[in-house]
């Protein structure tokens, strides 16, 4: 029985470029089939879901919905390979194994150290959403991009059923064990997703890490309250108190 061939889409905006990637692609991997191909973010995401590709190669600067948004919608369905203009020095943050990149103008020897790499990844699942998220963060940012991967919307447990709890209607997270406590005006849900890993979604502009255990959202702070040295936060729509350790305080010098 034949094994399966591999399959990716190429999304760049600029015809040529899709059209010289897919032919030396075609030279270096011969078994490799581009199953499609997309001028922007919008199209490759259509396609991801259409063909369900092993692998997508993504243009960084698209119209419309650019690469770093398009992997966003496609993390955890496809291995990500990002094409860049952008130099050496400002993708540092590719370089964190999830996902691979090539400098435009692409040379042979680029790709094929690519292809390699691909060879061996195609074999395996595409990495974790949750991990893709955190790197897509990290290269957005190292790129002065606005991060795509913003959380909207948490699914948590509240007793033996999954609420819906839009980002914004959260008042703080804190650790609890091997859990995250998720506290609204209302009620207080559960999930298992790490500070850490919720620092790399949210709106850091909004949520606020105040403590090693605790991220709260700037806007539920009714003021800040100074007891000799230590300092803690009293919220708008609920009574409780929020600890602000050392590292933290200097956010609040101001205030």
């Amino acid at each position: 029985m034949s094994e399966k061939r591999p399959t990716a889409i190429i999304a760049d905006d600029e015809p040529l470029l899709r059209a010289q990637l897919a032919e030396t692609l075609a030279a270096l991997w011969p078994e490799l089939a581009i199953v499609g191909m997309a001028a922007h973010g919008e199209g490759a995401v259509q396609l991801v879901a259409r063909h369900r590709p092993d692998i997508v190669f993504l243009d960084i600067e698209m119209p419309g919905m650019n690469g770093l948004q398009a992997a966003a919608q496609i993390k955890g369905l496809a291995h990500i390979v990002f094409v860049t203009a952008y130099h050496q020095y400002a993708v540092e943050a590719f370089e964190r194994g999830a996902i691979d990149y090539v400098l435009k103008p692409a040379t042979d020897a680029r790709l094929r150290e690519t292809v390699e790499r691909l060879k061996a990844r195609v074999r395996e699942a595409a990495p974790p959403a949750e991990d893709m998220a955190r790197v897509i963060a990290q290269v957005a940012t190292a790129l002065g991009k606005p991060n795509p991967v913003r959380l909207k919307w948490i699914q948590a447990s509240v007793g033996s059923q999954i609420r819906l709890i839009p980002v914004a209607d959260v008042l703080y997270f804190q650790s609890d064990l091997k859990y995250t406590r998720v506290v609204t005006r209302e009620a207080e849900s559960l999930i298992r997703k790490p500070l850490k890993e919720l620092l790399d979604e949210l709106d850091t502009e909004v949520f606020w890490q105040v403590h090693r255990a605790t991220i709260v959202n700037s806007s539920a702070i009714a003021h800040v309250v100074r007891e000799d040295d230590k300092l803690s936060l009293a919220l708008k729509q609920r009574p409780d108190r929020l600890e602000v350790s050392r590292s933290f305080a200097h956010l609040f010098r101001s205030m």
